[in-house]
């Protein structure tokens, strides 16, 4: 629970997972105004995965000369690597990487889907890292805080919505439990602050885009659309897999 004062003798830290999209922002926003129950986070970090478009890198930083005008906050960029470096590498070189979730097809011609690593590894533990290194902790050290993690999931994501394995984090989804908000109006929230449209965050060759989204990158960003089209050919190289 996200509050003020918390009655356990244990000091209480609050981070903002920043993913530069759509939920995040409008919770960054709202987070710096005070109106999650009156609480600023200590500390925002996005973990860069060094393969979104650069709309979002534009975005990110638009945000972040935003947020250092109006309320002397910066965002903590953080990375766990490469993620299309480390891709290309494995096809190349054998080279292991964290498997993204590509659709795949057995000798029977059933689909299926590779078990998702990406997330963790170029999101999730990047950010554990750099909150250990932010408190002043060595690795391994046990962490004497506890860390209230805010995510940026929206009422109509609820499904998302899980605890993290670390006992000293507590998942915080204040979109849903504080505020109720969902996708929409998030995107309102944040207009009428005055930065224009949120886009939606997601790396450029995530199998989970839908054709809406794949149609929308190739008529808008034909950039990002010749490069996830090279990646998709070189995917079909990856050894133990068809």
């Amino acid at each position: 629970m996200i509050k003020q004062q918390y009655d356990d003798d244990k000091k209480h830290v609050h981070v903002l997972s920043y993913g530069g999209g759509t939920q995040s922002t409008a919770l960054l926003l709202m987070s710096l105004k005070g109106e999650i129950n009156g609480v600023i986070p200590d500390y925002i970090i996005f973990s860069d995965t060094g393969w979104e478009p650069k709309s979002i890198y534009q975005w990110i930083n638009k945000v972040n000369e935003y947020i250092k005008e109006k309320y002397n906050r910066e965002i903590i960029f953080t990375n766990g690597g490469n993620i299309r470096d480390d891709l290309l590498n494995a096809i190349q070189n054998g080279d292991r990487v964290a498997s993204l979730p590509f659709y795949t097809l057995n000798e029977k011609g059933e689909r299926g889907m590779v078990s998702r690593q990406c997330t963790a590894e170029y999101k999730i533990m990047p950010i554990k890292r750099k909150v250990r290194e932010l408190l002043g902790y060595k690795p391994r050290q046990r962490v004497k805080e506890v860390v209230h993690m805010w995510k940026g999931i929206s009422t109509d994501e609820i499904q998302r919505v899980k605890p993290i394995g670390d006992s000293w984090i507590v998942a915080e989804h204040p979109l849903i439990d504080v505020v109720q908000m969902n996708r929409s109006n998030c995107i309102a929230y944040v207009e009428r602050e005055g930065l224009g449209t949120p886009p939606k965050s997601s790396c450029i060759g995530c199998p989970f885009h839908d054709n809406t989204m794949w149609l929308e990158m190739k008529k808008n960003d034909p950039e990002s659309w010749e490069d996830a089209v090279y990646i998709d050919k070189q995917i079909r190289r990856m050894p133990k897999l068809d």
